[in-house]
């Protein structure tokens, strides 16, 4: 089978070449509302990001922190359905030239059909997705389905993970690995837990070619710290927080903050 190259993949490997590394920035798809998670994720694009990651709401977020399942809550009470994410992935791709991945949790896959969806995003123009609690010797049926459509697959790696379970993270993530740099849910933290630092490095000794860190990331400074060591560097509470707070200005200033630590 003839998978084409990773769009992901490439845009951090350019950012490595160009600057300290690739900046990630998640927003949720529908909040506060349609048009403007539009708006807010191309703001993200005009400022220095270089892969959106678009998180589809989910009713049981289990790895969210409260900014992200706040964000989350006030859009499906507001009528967002898993449909609506493709609208919004269509809308944000015919604007932006950087890749754009769905971030979602794997029961609604399922329920969607997982083929189905597979081809829905590759109708919006998305690059492919994340997916934080599927496991890869449980994603058979994405593994296939991603393939056939020669879409990016992004599993995730924790401090705890064994070698075994790292090297297959590794082996079947295409476009990169999500390391996840502290034990919990995700939220802006002080530091940057030092945990992720030894966990790039196991991962790139289990033949690691991208790795991104997420989870706590806040700051440009962070953002600095993260890049000394890894490929790109994951920011989503702190978007969120910002959209929340100040609207889609709020977000293009965060983001553009943020991307200072991406200057070499």
């Amino acid at each position: 089978m003839n998978i084409p190259s990773s769009t992901v993949a490439e845009a951090i490997a350019s950012a490595n070449r160009d600057r300290a590394g690739a900046l990630i920035g998640y927003l949720p798809a529908g909040y506060p509302d349609i048009d403007t998670s539009i708006e807010a994720a191309v703001a993200l694009a005009e400022n220095g990001i270089d892969v959106i990651e678009l998180g589809l709401p989910y009713s049981d977020p289990v790895m969210d922190g409260p900014v992200i399942q706040e964000a989350t809550q006030t859009a499906l009470a507001a009528g967002f359905r898993l449909r609506n994410g493709f609208e919004v992935m269509a809308a944000i791709t015919a604007r932006v030239s950087i890749p754009v991945v769905f971030m979602s949790y794997w029961n609604p896959i399922v329920q969607y059909g997982v083929e189905r969806f597979a081809d829905d995003i590759v109708a919006a123009g998305g690059a492919g997705l994340i997916t934080p609690d599927l496991i890869p010797d449980e994603a058979a049926s994405w593994i296939a389905a991603s393939d056939r459509a020669g879409l990016d697959r992004i599993f995730l790696a924790a401090p705890s993970s064994t070698p075994e379970r790292l090297a297959q993270a590794v082996e079947t993530s295409r476009g990169f690995v999500y390391a996840v740099s502290t034990m919990g849910i995700t939220g802006a933290r002080l530091d940057v837990d030092s945990a992720a630092k030894s966990l790039v490095a196991r991962l790139r000794a289990s033949g690691a070619t991208s790795t991104c860190v997420g989870l706590g990331i806040s700051s440009a400074d962070q953002v600095r710290e993260v890049l000394a060591y890894a490929d790109g560097a994951i920011v989503g509470s702190a978007l969120v927080k910002a959209l929340t707070t100040g609207g889609v200005s709020a977000v293009a200033e965060t983001a553009a903050a943020l991307s200072a630590g991406t200057r070499l």
